[in-house]
């Protein structure tokens, strides 16, 4: 699976992309007009930060109690079940007179319901895609989030100044409607990947033991810190620019859609261990300028450079899945999303408490250099090569699909593991650096 045209003729890959795309829009259409109506009533870079990404900080109750429904609930019920909720939930948020704390308890219970959504839908993706075709679709989600985010950034703008930002969160819920309804109708129905009923014990074994590998959990950290210190600089957008705040975010979706297309279709496999380091660099070194306060222009051009370093993050789950057994794609995927939106959500609170304290600009550059200490701390990350298991378990030739059932051993999980029979060599585990 080489092309984008090889992704669209597989079963299921488009109403997967069209649901994604909807709910992505959505997002990005009702997220900054709740930051705008929250900064309005309240004046406060914290708050309106909070508005934006605060929710995620909820994902860590779901990532602790909820996530091992992201294996044991069927892809398609739960993707449009959460769709509808969020739905509901953004239309509430545009009740006039709503208070604004009902509004923050509304944005924390989707964001815990919400938690293991990230890993259905890349668990799915994991299922409907060929091992060697998912940083290929992952790539094109990248790529489909970051051309609707600069569309929807644009649009939002517009609506907030034509119809409000309560009109404009009605907007946002109708694009969640139509996100569950090309789910429900366009998905098949599949059963979950894995048994048994979903339990916060469940959870908690499973991130244990995923956390419990050093070079996995080094994978996690690099994909969590650095990018949640740069959405908490891109959150300070509304009150460092209120004018032209959605500028700034659709100009952020641009970077980041131009390094997912150089990372996913053009650049070859022999390069990709050797890019995740410069990556995470340049997603933090331009937003040093900010301490400069510079002028519009400048500020556009560093957040768009800033931005292409996201591309780091396909690189960095490309080497997770390589570190992790098939039956645990979902809840591995799920961790990282969930994880991942923490950080985020720590990024805001941390920046906008920053700003507070000092000014936008001042706060987004601590930030960034906060973001970069903490790549060059992780570099180690990137030296193995993301496809090392998989060359590994080829080259030993030891075990195929038909050694189903042998009695396996990963580092802390010894038994019979049925769905993972290439991982049933020892010694391949240790060169994969498991």
């Amino acid at each position: 699976m080489r092309t984008y045209q090889d992704l669209f003729r597989t079963p299921e890959f488009t109403p997967l992309f069209l649901t994604s795309a909807g709910q992505t829009a959505a997002q990005a259409v009702s997220g900054p007009a709740l930051g705008t109506l929250i900064y309005t009533e309240t004046g406060s870079p914290l708050l309106s930060g909070l508005a934006m990404f605060g929710p995620s900080l909820a994902q860590v109750v779901g990532a602790t109690t909820l996530l091992s429904a992201a294996d044991r609930l069927p892809p398609r019920a739960a993707l449009s079940g959460t769709a509808l909720l969020f739905a509901l939930g953004t239309a509430l948020q545009a009740v006039p007179g709503l208070p604004v704390w009902a509004a923050f308890a509304v944005l924390l219970g989707l964001g815990t319901i919400a938690s293991p959504t990230g890993g259905v839908r890349y668990g799915l993706l994991n299922e409907v895609l060929t091992k060697e075709g998912y940083l290929l679709g992952r790539s094109l989600l990248n790529m489909s989030a970051g051309a609707t985010q600069i569309c929807g950034f644009a649009i939002g703008g517009v609506l907030v100044t034509v119809l409000s930002p309560r009109g404009t969160l009605l907007a946002g819920a109708v694009l969640y409607l139509a996100s569950a309804a090309v789910a429900r109708y366009g998905l098949s129905r599949r059963p979950p990947r894995a048994t048994g009923r979903p339990s916060a014990g469940e959870t908690w074994r499973n991130n244990a033991w995923l956390l419990s590998s050093g070079p996995r959990r080094r994978v996690y950290l690099a994909l969590w810190v650095p990018n949640g210190l740069i959405v908490g600089c891109e959150s300070l957008f509304i009150p460092y620019a209120p004018r032209h705040s959605g500028l700034l975010f659709a100009v952020a979706a641009l970077g980041m859609l131009a390094g997912d297309i150089a990372i996913g279709r053009f650049v070859p496999l022999r390069w990709r261990g050797r890019l995740g380091t410069p990556l995470c660099l340049l997603l933090a070194a331009p937003y040093l300028l900010f301490a400069l306060h510079p002028a519009l222009p400048l500020a556009v051009a560093a957040v768009v450079l800033a931005s292409v370093g996201y591309a780091s993050n396909l690189l960095l789950q490309e080497r997770l899945m390589a570190l992790t057994p098939e039956e645990l794609s979902g809840h591995a995927l799920g961790l990282h999303a969930s994880g991942m939106l923490t950080a985020q959500g720590v990024g805001a609170a941390l920046a906008g408490t920053l700003a507070q304290y000092t000014s936008p600009s001042t706060a987004m550059a601590l930030t960034a250099t906060a973001s970069l200490a903490v790549t060059l701390a992780l570099g180690p990350v990137f030296k193995v090569a993301p496809s090392a298991r998989r060359a590994g378990l080829a080259a030993s030739g030891a075990c195929d699909r038909k050694a189903e059932g042998l009695r396996c051993r990963w580092p802390g999980r010894t038994g019979v593991i049925p769905t993972t029979p290439r991982a049933c060599v020892p010694g391949v585990a240790r060169q994969a650096g498991l």
